[in-house]
Parts: structure tokens; sequence; C-alpha cells
């Protein structure tokens, strides 16, 4: 017998207990086998650091909500959850470089949590995609970077690249509407501070008004 009883998501329940407008943020992480040694340590420190950094601020804590996606092969590490909820990760260094799967995939998440907005009433900021690489694409990458420039067309998010070491930073021009920026030897820790300062800046804002961001200095290299 079909049931009338009213339908519950349960995995919807946190926007009862946290009303707040949300920052998704997408970060896609290069975990390729040329990051094995130095760059993946530092990578994931940098990494704990920005959640420590966005825990500090309550207000970001309960705003900002983070994804991990990293490729070498594509693999969801964490799906949205706020940063208070995220837990502390380590990446191993593995594989190759799919990067245009894992935009795709960074991309299709974040449509699918932008829905679960929608349908719960939360107001949201423009999204951020954050990628990080040391290499080269090792799949097809131009649909992707064709979703990127609509995206970025449409203000459905704001796409962010930097390479590391010998990236390839033609490529990554190509895919980014924004210029790309190289970090300035493995200064993770500084580029992630950028990025928690930058959307502790964002979480204060009203949704919908231009924040304006500082100038990515003293982790990057011209």
């Amino acid at each position: 017998m079909a049931s009338n009883a009213p339908h519950f998501d349960f995995t919807e329940v946190e926007f009862a207990d946290n009303p707040e407008p949300r920052c998704p943020v997408v970060l896609l992480l290069d975990n390729s086998g040329s990051m094995r040694g130095e760059p993946m340590r530092e990578l994931n420190l940098g990494l704990r650091a920005f959640r420590d950094d966005l825990l500090a601020d309550p207000l970001a804590a309960k705003r900002c909500e983070l994804a991990v996606i990293s490729f070498g092969p594509v693999r969801t590490v964490s799906d949205f959850v706020s940063a208070a909820d995220f837990e502390s990760l380590t990446l191993l260094p593995e594989g190759d470089t799919p990067m245009g799967s894992a935009i795709e995939r960074g991309l299709d998440m974040l449509r699918v949590r932008k829905d679960m907005y929608r349908r719960n009433g939360i107001a949201y900021y423009r999204p951020w995609v954050f990628l990080v690489t040391d290499g080269a694409p090792t799949d097809k990458w131009q649909d992707a970077a064709r979703a990127v420039h609509d995206g970025e067309q449409a203000r459905a998010f704001a796409f962010f690249a930097v390479g590391v070491e010998k990236a390839d930073m033609k490529v990554l021009k190509q895919i980014s509407v924004r210029e790309p920026v190289k970090l300035r030897g493995l200064q993770f820790r500084q580029m992630f501070q950028w990025l928690s300062s930058s959307l502790r800046g964002v979480s204060r804002s009203t949704p919908g008004t231009i924040v304006p961001l500082s100038p990515p200095t003293g982790w990057t290299d011209v």
C-alpha cells in the first residue's frame, strides 16, 4: 500500500539547524604522482591551516561550505559540509592528472548543491571553484574549459586556478577566465591563508553584493 505520509529528506535537516546564507567552495586538488614528497606534504598542511582559519571565525564557519575533489584519479574526498563540520584530510599522491573530469565533477556537485539551497530557501553567495595543480591534464579538458567559461559568463560561480612548479600555465589560461597564478615555491599555507581571509570577507557581506578581494600577493610569482 502506498503511503501518503510526507516525505522528509533527512540529508537536508542541516538547513533547518543552520539557516545562514551559504558560500559554497569546491576545492579541486591535484594529488597525482608528481605531487609526491614535499609538495603533497605542504598541500596537506595548508589544507589543515585553511580549516583552522575558517573555524576561528564563527560566522565563516557557519556560512562557508567546503567540498574537496582530488584528481589522480578523480575522487570526491568530501561532499559539501560547513567549515564547522569539515574534517581534517590527508591526500596521498597517486595516478595521473585527469583535470578535465575533476572540473566537470566539481561543477556537477555545485549544481546539485545550489538546487538544494533553492529547495530549502537558503540564500547563497556566488560559489567559488578553486583548482590547484602541478601538471597538465592527462584527459580531455576542452569540454570542462567551455563549462568554466559558460559558468563565469552566467555568474554561476567564480573559478580560480593556481599552478605549482611545472604546471602547464598555457592550458590553465585556456581553462580559467581569470588569469591563473603561479604559486611561489611551495607556499601552500600562504595560499590557503589568502583563500580563508577572502572567504571570511565574503561571509560577512550580503549575498549578491560585490566584495573586493585582496590581490594574491606574497605567495605568487609574476
